[in-house]
């Protein structure tokens, strides 16, 4: 029977590739909803809007890749039911599938605008709607955009870029402030600000009418384009229908495994027992996709694998680049220590849970993401003062 895959990204492109490597010569299908062979999704919020990737550099594999590799596609096709017991998946034009292993890596989908006129907001996921954004944003277009998370922030960065006014609207006080507290979440406030973006904070959407965004309060921004970054939520219908066990995502063993062992998820939709971390883990980003694939793939191998990677991602916004590596738990409070220069955006900022460096972001500092995690899997108590200390080597520190 054959191993069949679902989904179209990244995380879907690397566990066929993965496959193939590891020496399975059985027949393997991957299934998409979108026309498009998989494709990374970070350049659609950075170079293609910036106009500085071409289209063909977000693919995973080059389209010869798959028949060169003996991998079917069925792409423009959506799996609308798995049996379980007969271990098929069918398909909405009818078909089914036997499967011997299925790899569910079905990613999210943006959460849409709940407001009057919130249908006339662009979302942006796939590649035809960064190439609709793409189109929409002009030198002389006027750009609202709803949300100051990382995707919200990224489309703000590369729609100013391009010459466009833009808004940025965000109910919290700060952009990220949730993910990075305060101090780190004015860095990118001052950034945006610098680069001529206005920024909207402690405000609230209430509709968005013809060439308009009107805000609580009655304050009404004018827009040619409005594009909505709000979060998605992973796309575990198909799990859930199913009978899999699904809380915030497919929850999955350090295999990748699903409560069916027979099913697998990787991705944004898994929710995974990490065994470092000792807690639960869902991670929306680049390198859950890229390095979560591979894993399920050598687990439906029947090898003993384990995702132990700790998270990771990245951002560009106008001259800042930015790393971030590890996790904080949700509730958990933490002690934020820079590194570096705030004013001047050169600095890694670490936080600290009780005492022990949980995360660290690298702000327009290289290489040093290996050694940033050096200190986190230490797991030793590390003097703040210390570590504040740019005169102390990173590796002296353990």
């Amino acid at each position: 029977m054959t191993y069949v895959v679902v989904g179209g990204g990244l995380a879907a492109g690397k566990a066929v590739e993965t496959l193939r490597d590891e020496g399975f010569e059985g027949p393997v299908t991957l299934i998409g909803s979108e026309t498009e062979i998989p494709y990374e999704r970070p350049p659609l919020s950075k170079g293609l809007l910036l106009g500085t990737d071409a289209v063909d550099s977000v693919y995973v594999h080059t389209a010869q890749w798959y028949p060169e590799h003996n991998v079917t596609l069925r792409l423009g096709t959506t799996v609308t039911s798995i049996d379980r017991a007969a271990k098929r998946v069918r398909l909405d034009g009818g078909d089914e599938i036997e499967y011997e292993k299925l790899l569910l890596a079905t990613g999210s989908t943006p959460r849409p605008l709940p407001v009057p006129g919130g249908d006339r907001a662009l979302l942006l996921r796939t590649l035809g709607d960064s190439q609709r954004i793409s189109a929409a944003v002009t030198g002389s277009s006027r750009v609202v955009v709803i949300g100051a998370g990382w995707i919200g922030l990224e489309v703000a960065a590369a729609a100013r870029s391009r010459g466009a006014t833009v808004d940025v609207v965000e109910r919290a006080a700060l952009p990220l402030v949730n993910v990075l507290g305060p101090e780190i979440a004015e860095v990118f406030a001052g950034l945006h600000r610098a680069n001529g973006v206005t920024l909207h904070l402690g405000a609230q959407v209430e509709a968005v009418e013809e060439g308009a965004v009107r805000l609580a309060g009655g304050e009404t921004l004018a827009a040619d384009v409005v594009i909505a970054g709000i979060g998605v939520t992973p796309n575990v219908g198909l799990a859930a229908d199913a009978g899999l066990a699904v809380d915030n995502g497919v929850l999955v063993d350090r295999r990748l495994a699903t409560s069916d062992p027979d099913i697998f998820a990787a991705g944004d939709i898994a929710n995974v027992d990490h065994p470092y971390l000792r807690h639960r883990v869902r991670v929306e980003h680049w390198a859950t996709a890229l390095n979560t694939g591979p894993v399920a793939a050598r687990a439906m191998l029947g090898q003993d694998v384990s995702y132990d990677k700790l998270p990771y991602f990245y951002t560009d916004q106008f001259d800042l680049g930015m790393e971030y590596t590890g996790w904080i738990a949700p509730g958990e409070k933490a002690e934020v220590v820079v590194r570096g220069d705030l004013a001047t955006r050169e600095f890694i900022a670490f936080w600290l849970v009780d005492g022990k460096v949980a995360a660290g972001m690298n702000v327009n500092v290289w290489d040093v993401t290996d050694q940033i995690e050096a200190l986190i899997r230490s797991g030793r108590p590390i003097d703040p003062e210390r570590l504040a200390d740019t005169g102390i080597a990173l590796p002296d520190l353990l």
